[in-house]
């Protein structure tokens, strides 16, 4: 074994550190919605293929140097109408969000913009577009970090506090720490159920991990999770379990949405009596993932 292999695979082992969520929360709860519209795959945005991921189009294929119009329609109903659902949910409830904006959909869409910062969610940045980064040429993947940052800031009034690519390249996070130095945290990454330091650049980092389990676009993964009941269930299942351990270890859960998958009645269902059941336990921490990062970095600071 090579002192240099760059994974860590040992984690906080087997007694992970005390978070101390507020008011002695067993749990903290943060739900993140997933803004892209408009922002995905399209010749009309210069790619060379229509969108092919993440809709109701089972097997959808791309379809080279034309557009699919099923497919534009299908991701026009998360910012037309599923949007405005996810919101009414949330606000009703007085509950925090944190929205991963793909800043050429926020640009698209600036009375959904103004509706989130309202209701005073936290505006983290998914990136300039809703593509796949992984062989992407460095120098393109800078050009598109600065005008993600650039837009994002002329749309929300500031630059974001948090980060997720999502569909990453190698050097997603350096990039982004060296374009952006004041970065409070970033979420690539599903490594863990708690945040954790690293260093880049020969600094500390925040990483305040995600989940793709606990995420809608399982309902169009194959067969994964189809209906709200099973969608409902493992959500349920996940926080239950993480509540029980709270009492002694307490955790943080992540819930992913996308206003074209949740934001559809038969999936709101799902999160509607997902949220109710949250509100239904006493000692939990539902946050918005900047005061997630801030209360990990005044509780657990980097160490030397």
């Amino acid at each position: 074994m090579t002192p240099a292999y760059p994974r860590d695979l040992i984690g906080y082992g087997r007694v992970p550190p005390d978070p101390k969520w507020p008011g002695g929360a067993r749990i903290a709860v943060q739900f993140v919605l997933n803004y892209e519209e408009g922002a995905e795959n399209s010749i009309l945005h210069g790619d060379p293929a229509s969108e092919a991921f993440l809709s109701d189009i089972a097997g959808a294929a791309p379809i080279p140097g034309a557009r699919n119009m099923n497919m534009e329609s299908m991701y026009e109903y998360g910012s037309r109408a599923g949007f405005w659902r996810v919101h009414r949910a949330f606000t009703e409830r007085q509950m925090p969000l944190t929205v991963y904006g793909v800043a050429m959909a926020l640009e698209r869409n600036p009375a959904a913009v103004a509706a989130m910062q309202e209701a005073d969610w936290e505006i983290a940045s998914h990136g300039y577009r809703w593509i796949d980064y992984q062989h992407m040429p460095e120098a393109e993947e800078r050009a598109h970090t600065r005008q993600a940052l650039a837009i994002h800031e002329r749309t929300t009034g500031r630059k974001p506090d948090g980060w997720y690519t999502g569909r990453t390249s190698p050097n997603t996070r350096r990039i982004v720490l060296e374009e952006h130095p004041g970065l409070v945290y970033s979420s690539d990454s599903y490594a863990d159920d708690l945040p954790y330091w690293v260093s880049e650049g020969g600094k500390p980092h925040l990483v305040v991990p995600y989940t793709l389990d606990v995420n809608d676009y399982r309902t169009v993964a194959g067969t994964y999770l189809p209906t709200s009941e099973e969608l409902f269930a493992y959500w349920r299942d996940s926080f239950d379990l993480l509540y029980a351990e709270g009492a002694s270890q307490p955790k943080m859960l992540n819930i992913g949405l996308h206003c074209r998958l949740v934001g559809r009645p038969g999936r709101a269902v799902a999160l509607i009596r997902f949220l109710d059941h949250v509100l239904g336990h006493d000692k939990v921490w539902v946050c918005r993932r900047v005061d997630l990062a801030r209360h990990w970095q005044k509780v657990h600071p980097p160490k030397p």
